[in-house]
């Protein structure tokens, strides 16, 4: 109820700029002197906090200001008066809200509380708001209680304590609070009405639940207090939270008319306790399928382990997390767990390590280190009774006992516990980790975890972290990473943007500033298009590190239209448990199209595609390089494609399907092309030519296959007679086994255009 709009009545006072004749020096009854002739007060227009407002300085013991306006008290109407005043000059003074109370006759009411709380000024230029709240109820917050003999007063302030003092006042506001008592009459029910105590130990569930069945589609009203709920809750109405509720961890509660951030923060007065609840809620809510933050930030001060809070592990229905910001604050909790234990790796039980002493100080989510390890090797899962880690990806160094490292890095959102979690959703959310803490890691298993819009800015040591095949099917697209370690030299970074495990991920428009690596992919199947990563520095003759990194030799993935900024995409089969091929695919399944490659005063050392093999026998099948530019600045470099040789080299009389074409290169000294066409002139006659290739051959491999061999103009003999008769070639000529001959019947000379492959098509 509001008395302004359901009586008529006028219940606030005119600003002081409409003058001071309507302000009481006294009571404020009729006829008493008014602040219109006080000598010892004035109306200044320009005061910068206030604009218009009343300076007064304080003259006597107690100095008084009242609206000579009637102000109404009616039973069931609460009003609140507020007044903001500050401290000028000379003695500071106290002050509270004060009245007169009367009949409507004009008859003083004796015996009553006619001022409210009193506020000592304690310093000059601070704002100070004094408020009370008068009504015919004893209800919380009320400040004079009066009865329902007072039909009128007179509200103002007093001026109390020590005289001399200079204060400003602004003006008086009178406002009808009615609402937070009269819920019957604004269609609210209030749950105190129904038992509830709200002194945070009583379990008042009961009583809410009572209210709930009473209120059909009214309001809720949770007034203050602590309202502790004991079990499961679900409000199915409005809620208004003027207290809060404590409420055991496992315990849901579902506001299905408010299913928002803000009103699980109202409900919880913490925002960290109300993110955590509402999230809760909504893997255990049908009726919603999105948690909206709605903006707002949520500062963490430890992870939340998602398994823990939801309760169960195996969730299939789509759920989103929406609109907000997560803010790490400084804490102990973010602080890395790191142990070191010895354990057996048998290459038969390839994803698996035995033999650990405590298996239990080894944490599951984490990363595992040690000679024969591979990049983003992660403890899956671990059997306690039998002394075994299982692993995210099988090593490559063997059979063998050895020491390793474990490093459990601590995340935002930790998923980890979840055996299988499909259709979760994160869309425009920023994971603001200031360093000090991962953002998300991913469920042991499940499918289709979706990152959209999203920004990761300076996570410790991982954004997004696979330590199983919950990444099947993932989704990241149009997110921002962004490093804590952009001030790194590029060699010294170590930190990862993403990782993936599982096959089928679509990776795409995508900005990542200056981490170790943008992705390390094992599975295949994956989309990457459209990203931009960037890895340089500010080193003259720079050193650089992948930016994507693919583990799966044959990976069937497509590699499009990315600007790839200082750093290169790296094929390799690190996590292959018997690195030597013996059969099946080796690398390849791989389409490079339509890319950016850039460096700057990058080493000339440096390569844009480089093939790692970790064991002998592996050659390229199925790699397409086609339409892509690969530019230098500031140093040339002598190829934009590179065999890493540190562990092995590529098989060249095995390599199938490998065609580089189309492509723009600047700043290289060797273009690569497969085909690549040679122009070979034969200036004597010779009936043997041997064709170079020029190093144009990709990775320097061998010249094994002519697809054609076309003459430019005559072949001539010694007599200058065209002859036209017809080559037969010879490949893998030469020491390097990268030239080609062409055996003609009879000597010869003139220019051939031949058409020469790295590769052969059975």
């Amino acid at each position: 109820m509001n008395m302004a709009v359901t009586h008529g009545l006028a219940i606030m006072p005119p600003p002081f700029s409409a003058g001071l004749d309507v302000w009481s020096q006294s009571t404020g009854r009729p006829g008493t002197p008014t602040y219109d002739s006080a000598g010892f007060a004035a109306f200044v227009p320009t005061d910068p906090d206030y604009g218009g407002c009343l300076e007064i300085q304080k003259i006597s013991a107690t100095t008084r200001l009242r609206w000579m306006g009637a102000a109404p008290i009616m039973p069931g109407c609460y009003l609140r008066i507020r007044a903001r005043i500050k401290a000028m000059g000379g003695v500071l003074p106290n002050v509270a809200i004060a009245a007169w109370a009367g009949t409507a006759a004009g008859v003083q009411v004796g015996g009553l509380t006619t001022t409210g709380p009193v506020t000592s000024l304690t310093s000059y230029g601070t704002i100070v708001e004094v408020s009370a709240i008068v009504g015919t109820g004893v209800r919380p917050g009320v400040d004079m209680v009066w009865p329902t003999t007072v039909e009128i007063a007179h509200f103002g302030i007093d001026l109390t304590g020590p005289t001399g003092g200079v204060v400003r006042v602004d003006d008086i506001l009178i406002e009808d609070v009615t609402s937070y008592y009269a819920g019957e009459l604004l269609g609210v029910v209030d749950v105190r009405d129904f038992g509830a105590v709200g002194n945070g130990s009583a379990d008042d569930r009961p009583a809410f639940v009572a209210a709930i069945a009473a209120a059909g589609m009214r309001r809720l009203l949770v007034p203050e207090g602590v309202f502790h709920i004991g079990s499961d809750l679900t409000i199915p109405n409005p809620v208004t939270f003027r207290g809060t509720l404590s409420m055991p961890e496992s315990a849901v509660l579902i506001l299905q008319q408010d299913f928002d951030f803000p009103a699980y923060e109202a409900a919880f007065g913490n925002g960290e306790t109300g993110f955590r609840k509402g999230l809760q809620a909504l893997f255990h809510s049908s009726q919603h399928i999105i948690f909206d933050l709605k903006g707002r930030r949520i500062v963490l001060n430890a992870p939340i382990d998602m398994r823990a809070l939801v309760g169960f592990d195996d969730i299939s229905s789509r759920r989103v997390l929406a609109n907000g910001l997560l803010d790490a604050a400084e804490s102990t909790a973010w602080n890395t767990v790191t142990v070191t234990r010895t354990a057996t790796y048998n290459v038969s039980n390839a994803h698996r390590l035995d033999g650990i002493s405590n298996v239990a100080g080894v944490p599951v989510g984490a990363r595992v280190s040690g000679v024969g390890v591979g990049r983003e090797v992660y403890v899956r899962s671990r059997s306690i009774s039998n002394n075994r880690v299982t692993l995210s990806q099988p090593l490559h160094g063997g059979s063998g006992t050895q020491s390793y490292t474990f490093e459990r890095f601590q995340y935002m959102l930790d998923f980890s516990g979840f055996s299988s979690l499909r259709n979760f959703e994160m869309r425009n959310v920023e994971l603001r980790g200031r360093g000090r803490c991962s953002a998300v890691m991913l469920p042991e298993g499940g499918r289709i975890f979706r990152f959209l819009g999203c920004q990761f800015e300076r996570p410790r040591d991982r954004a997004i972290t696979s330590i199983g095949g919950g990444c099947q099917g993932m989704w990241i697209e149009s997110c921002q990473f962004e490093s804590s370690q952009q001030p790194f030299n590029a060699q010294d970074r170590t930190v990862i943007a993403f990782n993936v495990n599982a096959n089928d991920t679509k990776i795409r428009n995508n900005r990542a500033v200056l981490w170790a690596h943008f992705g390390i992919l094992a599975g295949s199947g994956h989309l990457i298009s459209g990203n931009h990563f960037f890895q340089g520095d500010t080193q003259n003759l720079g050193i650089r590190q992948a930016g994507l990194i693919l583990t799966n030799k044959n990976c069937s993935t497509s590699v499009t239209g990315n600007y790839v900024d200082n750093c290169f995409l790296e094929l390799t089969n690190e996590y292959d448990p018997q690195p030597e091929h013996s059969s099946g695919f080796s690398f390849g399944g791989l389409s490079v199209e339509g890319n950016i490659f850039f460096a700057i005063n990058v080493a000339s050392s440096f390569n844009f595609i480089v093939v790692r093999p970790f064991g002998p026998g592996h050659f390229l099948q199925g790699l397409h390089v086609s339409g892509n530019v690969f530019r230098t600045v500031g140093t040339r470099i002598d190829r934009a494609e590179r065999i890493d040789t540190t562990f092995a080299t590529l098989a060249f009389n095995r390599f199938r399907n490998v065609i580089f074409d189309n492509n723009a290169y600047n700043g290289i000294d060797f273009p690569a092309e497969s085909p690549a066409v040679i122009v070979h002139d034969q200036n004597s006659e010779a009936t043997n030519w041997t064709v170079g290739t020029g190093d144009k051959l990709p990775f320097g491999g061998f010249a094994r296959t002519v697809t054609s061999v076309v003459m430019e103009g005559p072949a001539r003999d010694s007599s200058n007679a065209t002859r036209y008769d017809m080559p037969f070639t010879e490949v893998q000529q030469g020491v390097n086994n990268n030239q080609v001959r062409l055996r003609w019947p009879q000597a010869v000379r003139g220019r051939a255009l031949v058409t020469v492959r790295v590769d052969r098509p059975l």
